[in-house]
């Protein structure tokens, strides 16, 4: 009785791996199907944000302090990146900076800084007080560009008017 329920029961395994036939297709892998909608994706989306520029690109350029005091923005090469250059008394440092919205944080001391759009009147500076194209660090330590309303989100910077030109 033990061969005849052997032999049965591999009889019955024998039907069951045949009985897809020669019809049957092949099961898709889905996950490759879904991996390559995933990098058509990605290929994508670089091209879409690079269309439209940060709120803080407008701020690329030198920005002058008192005393001597100067703040360079200048591009890190990836979207959104910064090399600040910030010029007090005691001399130049370097930070890499990160548009964060309408703000460019960085690191200085250990310590978390950002960069934001300001008035002159907002540094806390009286030399500044009146001014409406700047940038300010905190309070006491602020740099604006001549003439021309602060910086707003997603707007190119305003150019000072030409020397001798009459002011508005």
């Amino acid at each position: 009785m033990k061969s005849l329920t052997f032999s049965g029961l591999a009889a019955l395994v024998l039907l069951a791996a045949c009985a897809r036939g020669e019809d049957a297709q092949p099961i898709e892998n889905v996950s490759v199907v879904d991996q390559a909608a995933v990098d058509t994706l990605d290929a994508e989306a670089p091209a879409d944000n690079a269309a439209s520029p940060l709120p803080t690109d407008a701020w690329v350029g030198k920005w002058i302090g008192v005393e001597g005091l100067v703040l360079d923005v200048q591009p890190a090469g990836e979207r959104g990146r910064y090399v600040l250059s910030v010029t007090l008394l005691d001399g130049t440092k370097s930070y890499e900076g990160t548009a964060d919205g309408d703000l460019i944080r960085f690191t200085r001391n250990g310590r978390p800084e950002s960069v934001r759009a300001a008035t002159g009147d907002q540094t806390g500076l009286k030399w500044l007080a009146g001014k409406q194209n700047c940038l300010m660090i905190q309070q006491g330590e602020g740099f604006c560009r001549e003439d021309g309303p602060a910086p707003v989100a997603g707007t190119a910077p305003v150019p000072a008017p030409a020397e001798g030109a009459p002011k508005p």
